[in-house]
Parts: C-alpha cells; structure tokens; sequence
C-alpha cells in the first residue's frame, strides 16, 4: 500500500477521574418511630432524582456532580413512614470531551460513577434506621437526560413570547 503523506491526527482518549466523593447533605427522618405509626403490609415508596454539575472554580478540567435523592417512604393509606435526603457530591478531573459533549457527559457518565455508592449509603441508612434496607433500583441516567432537556426545551418554548417569529 502506497502512503499519501497525510495522517489522520488520533483522537485524544477520553479521561475521567474520580478524585474524591462525599455526602454534602443527609437527612433521615424517622416518622414511624416519632408517631408511633403502625406499619402494617408493604410500604409506598417514592424515589426522586435530581442532578447537579458545576465546573470548579480555580481548578482546571474539574468539575463537581451531585445526585439528589429525596426518598419518602408511607403506609397504604397515606402516613409517612420515613423521609429520607441524600445530596451525594463527586469531584471527577476530566479531559478530552468537546466542549459539546460535555453537559450530556457530565449528567449522564458521572452520576453512572456515583449511584452504586449513593446506592449504598441509603441502604446503611434506612437499615440504620430501623426498617428494611433499600435496594434503589438502577436510574438509567441517559433518560433521566433526555427527560430533562425535553421539559427544557418545552419551558423555554413556553416562555417565548406568542407573537415572536418561528425560525
């Protein structure tokens, strides 16, 4: 094979990098032993997730995710049992992702590093806290994304003025 004299410059290789993992925020409430509540059969539980990404200040390449969970736990006719919130934060170095890409990679790739110790911290929790412990199931964090930038692009649609004009 006969060489052209041009090379295709290789794409530098996508770097992430855990540098550290903290709880910035916990709270557990335990309304079942505050009020006495009986729990009989099996509990309603709701999971909310929310995520959060910021570049850190004074620091080049890193960037600071957090996963919110507020999980509340009720009786079959309607008493809070428990209400637990998780704010779960990572510090990740990351190099070599477009500038394009990064938002969808910093909301989707870093939370996917962060669940299963997330994951952990509300199972010790709960157990802790006298009731069985929670197993979150698997957030598919891709369409958390895409549900987020849908209710972005529907709110800012919204807020655009009716008589502006259509591109």
């Amino acid at each position: 094979m006969a060489e052209t004299g041009e090379t295709a410059a290789p794409a530098a290789e996508v770097k992430m990098q855990v540098l550290g993992q903290f709880v910035r925020d916990m709270s557990f409430e335990n309304i079942l032993a505050q009020k006495g509540i009986k729990s009989e059969g099996r509990p309603n539980i709701s999971v909310q997730v929310a995520l959060d990404a910021k570049k850190r200040e004074g620091a080049e390449n890193q960037f600071e995710v957090a996963i919110k969970l507020n999980v509340k736990s009720e009786t079959e006719t309607g008493e809070t049992l428990f209400i637990l919130e998780l704010d779960y934060a990572g510090i990740f170095l990351i190099e070599n992702v477009p500038d394009a890409q990064m938002h969808p990679f910093l909301m989707i790739e870093c939370p996917r590093m962060l669940f299963p110790f997330t994951r952990r911290v509300v199972h010790d929790l709960t157990r802790d806290g006298g009731f069985p412990p929670l197993n979150l199931d698997t957030i598919d964090f891709v369409a958390l994304y895409r549900q987020d930038m849908l209710r972005r692009a529907e709110a800012q649609k919204a807020a655009a003025p009716a008589d502006a004009p259509v591109n």
